[in-house]
Parts: structure tokens; C-alpha cells; sequence
């Protein structure tokens, strides 16, 4: 970890405002926020531990738990709220080996719901691995999720 976070560091000069990229750098890097770098990330910066964890907390965008290889999220706008999403987020799950949103144990996937994708004349839509897919159904999110598996290898 020392070595990446060094890395990225050196893209940087350590200052206050920098805290939000490099936070963005580093979850790239990872996936997720990993405790010792929010350490390490402080002393860079010169910034108290507890106020680079107010910044990682305040943003949504920032994880502190890992991610699956696959991510996925599921629109819950209104769009797509009233076209379907509820029945969708149950159909991913349950083809990911989910109940709910979560990342599986095997980090092969992770699903999520966000307030809205931007897509609402593709509702009801989710991204998969930031890819847009709209107009689901339930069975075209079964064959998007075998298809996506073949790909990977993960069938």
C-alpha cells in the first residue's frame, strides 16, 4: 500500500485543498478507502485525521469497505421508480447472489441504488460497471448479467 499511496502523493503537494482528489485518487487505486491510508493521507496533507474522514464522510462518493469487481446501480428516480426499479433492484439481487444492495462475500459483485443516473427516457435503467442499460426488464437483466458474467469469466 505504502508504495501506491507514494504514487499518488507525488501527483500532489499536500495541501488542504487537495484532500477531495487525492481521497478520488486513492479510492481509484482501491476501490475503497482503506483505514491506513486516510492515516497516511492525514500527515501528507498536515490535516487532522478526524477532518479527512469529515470530508470522506460527507460525499457519498467515498467507500470504506471494498467493492466487487462488478458494480452495479440500480436508478431509483422517479422515472424509473414508476417504470420498474423496485422489481429490477430485486432482480439483480437475486441474480447476483444478493438479498438487497451490498457487495457479495466473494467481491464479484457489488449493488447499489443511487437517486437517478440521468437516464430517464432509458427507465427503468441501472449501470453496470458504469455502462448504461435502460428499458430493462426483468428477463433482460437476466441475460445482461449471464452475458456480462461470460465475459468476465465469472459463469
Amino acid at each position: 500500500m505504502e508504495e501506491a499511496l507514494s504514487e499518488i502523493f507525488l501527483q500532489f503537494e499536500g495541501k488542504r485543498e487537495e484532500i477531495i482528489p487525492i481521497l478520488q485518487r486513492v479510492q481509484e487505486n482501491y476501490t475503497y478507502l482503506p483505514e491506513d491510508s486516510m492515516r497516511q493521507i492525514a500527515r501528507f496533507t498536515k490535516v487532522p485525521e478526524s477532518d479527512i474522514y469529515g470530508v470522506a464522510t460527507f460525499y457519498a462518493q467515498f467507500r470504506f469497505t471494498p467493492t466487487g469487481r462488478n458494480h452495479i446501480c440500480v436508478c431509483r428516480g422517479t422515472a424509473c421508480h414508476v417504470r420498474g426499479a423496485p422489481a429490477i433492484l430485486e432482480e439483480v439481487a437475486a441474480n447476483v447472489g444478493l438479498e438487497d444492495e451490498g457487495t457479495t462475500e466473494d467481491l464479484e459483485y457489488t449493488l447499489e441504488t443511487v437517486a437517478c443516473i440521468g437516464c430517464c427516457a432509458l427507465a427503468p435503467a441501472i449501470t453496470y460497471n458504469e455502462e448504461v442499460h435502460g428499458n430493462l426488464t426483468k428477463n433482460k437483466v437476466r441475460k445482461l448479467i449471464k452475458a456480462e458474467a461470460g465475459k468476465n469469466g465469472s459463469e
